[in-house]
């Protein structure tokens, strides 16, 4: 079974206030192009249709059109939600879209509860992991930790429990969204961490054939069986250095797995550039870059004055521009964005506490602050979940 895995469409989201609706909508055309040129069985769209819970009119419009142009090439889809979506908007009418072959699988019960295709050498069994908050989704698994390891694991051993009862030889393709531990991420994703921990190993998804992920933003290869398709535009300058593509996975009949990455258009190029304002006004390697959407970083011991319209006369697409002199790290000048980039808010807390009292946290307030954080994540899904 020839199988098309993509996911992180976020349809509605802008790149640094440019509309990429047009540039969302070429991806569709270019994903339907695909499922009829290498004749496609079956696609897989693992979470992050929508790039937030109330997506504006044009990108449902879009979605909606997206389904029917799948739908009349009769090739079936299974969709997930991601921790972007609404999973009870986005599953509404999913049992009636069923019958036109687009099985949207939103409902965490359900994770146990396959999508069954057949080719000429037997079943596959698809198997739709929403994104699993663990504070809304722990009572319904059973489990006494709200964890994402402990609420994969028992959604993965309800895969394992029905793939058990089904004919020898049953083929099985989990989707699921979630941050894989060997994944990369990148600056557009939203963090998921609960506990202080965002990842969870691939060990989870022993058991099953080929494991289509969402939620990373990069392509990347775990293992042969679990991969992360990417999504299919870049969202940051994080992804500047990114080659967006979706995989095209063979499933063989023993279940052996082949994979090719298909690469996605690109709308336009970004690029990064660093330096002082007139050695990028100057600098004739940078020539490539002129029509590409760029984050300049200057790093001028003053700020010069009207950098940005200077830039644009030459990149005209500049869309970001910060300012970074070079300081040594201890310097008080050195910006507090700067000082925090790459820390969690549990890691900022704790210096707070330490610049306060003169001392970080001791292991039960460490536990007080973990506990606070998490709450509050919680608290915004149900809010999303009640909007």
């Amino acid at each position: 079974m020839r199988v098309l895995h993509t996911s992180d469409w976020h349809l509605g989201r802008a790149f640094h206030r440019v509309d990429m609706l047009g540039a969302q909508a070429g991806f569709i055309g270019h994903l339907v192009t695909t499922v009829r040129e290498h004749a496609v069985d079956a696609v897989v769209v693992s979470g992050d249709v929508y790039d937030r819970a109330v997506p504006p009119l044009a990108a449902v419009e879009l979605f909606d059109d997206a389904l029917h142009r799948l739908a009349d090439l009769g090739v079936p889809t299974v969709m997930i939600s991601g921790n972007h979506d609404s999973a009870r908007r986005l599953g509404v009418g999913a049992g009636l879209i069923d019958r036109a072959g687009i099985h949207l699988r939103t409902e965490p019960a359900a994770a146990g509860t396959p999508v069954v295709l057949s080719d000429a050498h037997g079943d596959v069994a698809f198997y739709g992991l929403p994104y699993l908050e663990p504070a809304l989704v722990k009572d319904e698994f059973e489990v006494e930790r709200a964890g994402h390891e402990t609420v994969l694991a028992a959604a993965m051993d309800r895969v394992r429990a029905d793939l058990a009862t089904r004919a020898t030889g049953t083929r099985s393709v989990v989707l699921a969204h979630a941050f894989v531990t060997g994944g990369e991420p990148s600056d557009s994703e939203r963090d998921i961490t609960v506990g202080g921990v965002a990842a969870v190993p691939a060990g989870v998804f022993d058991g099953v054939d080929y494991v289509a992920l969402g939620h990373l933003h990069g392509c990347q290869t775990l293992t042969e069986r679990v991969r992360y398709s990417g999504s299919p535009l870049a969202y940051s300058f994080s992804e500047a250095g990114h080659r967006k593509s979706m995989w095209l996975v063979d499933l063989a009949a023993d279940g052996s797995v082949t994979a090719e990455r298909l690469d996605c258009p690109v709308p336009r190029p970004l690029a990064r550039i660093r330096g002082t304002l007139e050695d990028l006004l100057a600098a004739p390697e940078l020539a490539r870059h002129e029509d590409a959407w760029v984050e300049a970083t200057l790093t001028d011991p003053v700020r010069p004055a009207d950098p940005m319209a200077r830039l644009a006369e030459r990149f005209p697409h500049t869309l970001s521009l910060v300012f970074a002199p070079e300081r040594a790290a201890d310097d008080p000048a050195v910006s507090y964005a700067r000082r925090l980039a790459g820390r969690s808010d549990q890691q900022i807390a704790h210096d707070f506490v330490a610049h306060v009292r003169g001392a970080g946290p001791d292991e039960r307030e460490s536990a007080v602050l973990r506990e606070a954080f998490d709450a509050v994540r919680a608290d915004d899904a149900l809010r999303e979940v009640a909007r």
